[in-house]
């Protein structure tokens, strides 16, 4: 069998229906190569990775000092275990970590993935409020349409009713606050304006906030953790929160003994402009989850950063050990990886050049307003959003089952891009790598794909 046959014989894909992926016809696209912001398919046709795989590879694929890296790593060694013993790499990592974040009176944390990551800052606040005595403070609080990960604590944490309905009678309660969506807001009294984001032309009085406080407010003594992704909800449609509602939050939290989680899986490593999306707003989380782009997408490895105050109440005898772990905890090969992304930063000027390509990139997707079903076109650093509607006017979304998003970006690949739609919101997140002739291609591709299915005059 050729490779497409073997996987529709064997695999089971994430994220994707079955059905229609083996139905009669279909023919996987498989991916045999790739060299900066391109992916080369077995068919020789070359493609431009448009989301930078699944939002994890920064600085393209096959970068030179991340593939030596790897090379050195493994002429000592892979892996070895994390439990009682330690790596020189994993140690290097843990204080460049601290050092890049600015929390250096935190401990690093190391798992697999974006949903393991989340899963041990869950665990960690349940365990250490115990431990210290605060055994009312039970209750975590999370935005609307929150996704945190897969696992059951991070479904918990999140309210996606798409992605975890099935799952609710497996999962802790948590309390839902509002979003800051701009967009969809119902306290944002501006109307649409054609060319104008709506966080920009909203008209509001910082009603989300004042719902978040309220909520505190109201759980009093048992509320233990805000979780949250820091200025961009990914799995919610890349909603981009106003500037300044993260600092509230924080304000607020503080203020009642609240312990803030910032999910940054997707929004760190410079992907909103700051290396990371907190330190924007000045902001100091309790615990911090970190995975996708930690490695340049090359290897699964995650970390959590912990409050020196959350760490100390694990200090005590062995009961109060922190009894989690994964069985490729401190990976050296993915450490390796990491620390030769970090030095790119560096070497690169990384955020700097960011800044450019960012502006780049909003100039370039200005064209789809004069599209009359485009609703809002938003941008955070090199994260672009470009929700898709039924009514510009009323902002009425097209019906779930038209699947217009995916038919869409099915139809950008025939020109050349490969990206992912988050419902009807269609995605561009470039690899830092990009040049600008292929920055401009991408959203070609991704205009001639929403012409072609949603045709205009």
């Amino acid at each position: 069998m050729n490779p497409a046959d073997l996987d529709r014989h064997y695999v089971w894909h994430p994220f994707t229906q079955m059905r229609d992926w083996n139905a009669p016809g279909h023919r996987p696209l498989v991916i045999v190569e790739g060299r900066g912001a391109l992916l080369r398919a077995d068919d020789g046709r070359d493609y431009l990775d448009g989301n930078s795989s699944i939002w994890t590879n920064l600085h393209g694929h096959r970068r030179p000092e991340i593939d030596q890296a790897i090379r050195d790593q493994l002429d000592r060694i892979a892996h070895s275990s994390f439990l009682g013993l330690t790596n020189d790499v994993a140690a290097r990592l843990a204080c460049e970590l601290a050092e890049a974040t600015q929390l250096r009176g935190h401990k690093v944390f190391f798992s697999d993935d974006g949903s393991t990551a989340i899963e041990a800052a869950l665990k960690m606040v349940h365990q250490a409020r115990i431990q210290r005595g605060e055994k009312k403070r039970k209750t975590f609080v999370s935005l609307a349409n929150g996704y945190h990960g897969d696992t059951v604590g991070a479904m918990s944490a999140g309210h996606s009713s798409v992605f975890h309905a099935a799952y609710k009678p497996l999962l802790f309660e948590s309390r839902e606050v509002m979003s800051p969506a701009c967009y969809r807001c119902p306290h944002n009294r501006a109307k649409p304006i054609r060319g104008s984001e709506a966080r920009v032309t909203r008209q509001c009085n910082w009603e989300c906030a004042g719902e978040l406080t309220s909520a505190l407010d109201a759980l009093g003594e048992s509320a233990s953790a805000l979780v949250l992704e820091p200025r961009v909800q990914g799995a919610a449609g890349m909603t981009m929160h106003p500037r300044g509602y993260l600092e509230k939050a924080a304000v607020a939290c503080r203020e009642r003994g609240i312990w803030l989680v910032l999910d940054e899986v997707m929004t760190g490593f410079g992907r909103t402009g700051p290396m990371f999306a907190f330190q924007d707003e000045k902001v100091a989380p309790d615990l911090l989850a970190l995975a996708k782009g930690l490695t340049g997408g090359y290897l699964p490895v995650a970390a959590t950063l912990a409050s020196q105050e959350i760490f100390d109440a694990f200090l005590g005898g062995y009961e109060e050990t922190f009894f989690h772990g994964h069985s490729y905890t401190g990976n050296a090969l993915g450490c390796a990886a990491a620390l030769a992304s970090l030095k790119i930063f560096e070497s690169d000027r990384t955020l700097q050049k960011n800044a450019v390509l960012g502006e780049k990139l909003s100039r370039l997707t200005a064209k789809f307003w004069e599209h009359p079903n485009v609703g809002d076109v938003r941008r955070e650093g090199l994260i672009c959003g470009i929700e898709i509607v039924a009514d510009f006017a009323s902002r009425r979304p097209f019906p779930l089952a038209d699947r217009m998003g995916r038919r869409i970006c099915e139809a950008a690949r025939k020109h050349g891009l490969l990206t992912r739609p988050i419902g009807d919101v269609l995605v561009l997140m470039p690899p830092y790598c990009v040049t600008d002739e292929q920055l401009a291609r991408m959203v070609d591709a991704l205009w001639l794909g929403l012409c072609e299915v949603i045709p205009h005059a």
